[in-house]
């Protein structure tokens, strides 16, 4: 055979040991996020090794974890097992991490312990996203989507079910109880008095600690249903409006005075039988409707605000509401404690339509762009019976149908679902590893931090300083 061939002798010995910076391309993505991991103030997570008395094995470098993070949530890989095992595998990961190891346990435990601070980079990643000039806020987009719970809805118990549960559990530790007392009278005859050494029987402990949490979230559903009733403030109890209650009213008025009496009834039903589901894995998740899937989901509902220059995230939240109605007003108050905004203008779905929050101080000196319609209309075609039909809502129909109006109204679905598209889709990104409220905006905050640097390194900037 003439042909020759390269040697690829699996033995072959290094004459010169290898160097990390030979391990990958110029212009990698790990490359570009050890760079601007090093440019990030990590000091509140420094602060947090100090208060140790430094005793033990050393420590992994908080930079190393902190860059394995950001760039397994940069490719979508959010598992703590699987980034440890791509620190052997793959060759980004293990050039982030210096050709070492940490352990699964380790990279969950340091993203849990440090996870405000990791949070906190959100907003140094938008600082650098706006000094390399991806910024304009100008026009803004806010649009919310569901992100799926660590839980699933199988573990989700209505109220009514809680109740007939604690009947069940309660017979069964009565019965229980009777029974370990029968046993102990036939050992007390037997052995004598006080001499049975048995502690509570295991079946016995198991039942008592069921019957509590189920009672626990049976309470926490009453006292969350309440709370909710009492937040409305004082009303009639039943009947309809008093006259002299609509006399002198203007036609808004009246209707606004009708919604507050149709909420404190739904308000007092619900209080005495609250119809929220609870989740015994994640108390803090509901049960939500996901118009994408066309299911119920066990998750949150994540917002985020997207300037449409660039697409970069300017604001991002997680509530535990299933829709987006009163969500207006947080979005700009949450863009707002990030970005100065004046004469800007905020774009948002029918989804946010709230007559009362588009009359919020808040929104003052911002244009506000939220079709009142969920489905597109022609002008002349009638409204539906519940669609709004006040002032504000006229003129914002009328100001939609303006080539102005239709030219803003438009940059909402291709600025804000494409994120959602490059987060859900192309990174595969769908459902929170952490529980709990706090910890799903903090995870939250993380994953639209990595969105933003990713801008950047696509856009080929230099986020180091000059």
């Amino acid at each position: 055979m003439n042909k020759r061939f390269r040697v690829c002798d699996l033995n072959q010995p290094f004459l010169l040991s290898p160097s990390l910076q030979d391990w990958l391309p110029e212009g990698h993505l790990a490359r570009f996020v050890a760079d601007v991991t090093n440019e990030l103030d990590l000091s509140a997570i420094y602060a947090e090794y100090e208060r140790n008395d430094g005793r033990g094995l050393s420590a992994y470098h908080p930079l190393l974890l902190t860059r394995l993070l950001l760039y397994g949530y940069s490719t979508g890989m959010t598992s703590s097992r699987a980034i440890e095992k791509a620190t052997y595998d793959n060759l980004a990961f293990r050039y982030l991490a210096a050709d070492q190891h940490p352990d699964h346990d380790t990279i969950a435990s340091f993203r849990q312990e440090h996870l405000e601070a990791l949070a906190g980079l959100f907003v140094q990643a938008l600082r650098l996203c706006s000094k390399a000039g991806l910024i304009k806020l100008g026009d803004i987009a806010i649009d919310g989507t569901r992100m799926l719970a660590n839980a699933s809805t199988r573990h989700s118990v209505s109220h009514q079910k809680l109740r007939e549960q604690e009947q069940y559990w309660k017979a069964a530790v009565e019965r229980l109880l009777n029974e370990a007392q029968r046993k102990d009278e036939q050992e007390d005859q037997r052995f004598g008095k006080g001499q049975s050494a048995e502690l509570l029987p295991e079946e016995l402990a198991h039942a008592q600690s069921r019957l509590e949490r189920i009672r626990q979230a049976k309470a926490e559903l009453e006292r969350e249903a309440q709370q909710d009733l009492e937040a409305l403030g004082p009303g009639r109890k039943r009947g309809r409006p008093r006259k002299q209650d609509m006399g002198g009213l203007s036609e808004e008025e009246r209707r606004q005075l009708k919604k507050k009496k149709k909420k404190l009834s739904r308000a007092r039903k619900n209080a005495q039988q609250p119809s929220r589901q609870y989740n015994f894995v994640d108390p803090d998740s509901r049960v939500m409707k996901d118009n994408g899937r066309k299911c119920f989901v066990q998750g949150y509902n994540a917002q985020i605000a997207v300037d449409t220059y660039q697409q970069v995230i300017v604001a991002a939240e997680v509530t535990q509401q299933v829709t987006d109605r009163e969500q207006l007003v947080p979005m700009v108050n949450s863009v707002r404690g990030n970005n100065p905004i004046e004469d800007a203008t905020v774009v948002a779905d029918a989804g946010y339509w709230d007559t009362a929050s588009l009359h919020h101080p808040a929104l003052k000196g911002i244009r506000v762009a939220v079709s009142p319609d969920s489905q597109p209309r022609m002008p002349g075609d009638p409204l539906p019976p519940n669609a709004p039909n006040n002032e504000e809502a006229l003129r914002m129909r009328q100001w939609l149908t303006t080539p102005a109006g239709r030219a803003i109204y438009i940059l909402r679905k291709i600025t804000v679902e494409p994120v959602f598209g490059q987060i859900k889709e192309a990174r595969g990104i769908r459902r929170f590893r952490l529980r709990g409220l706090r910890s799903a905006q903090c995870e939250w905050k993380l994953i639209c931090a990595t969105h933003n640097l990713l801008k950047l390194f696509r856009h080929g900037l230099n986020p180091l300083p000059a």
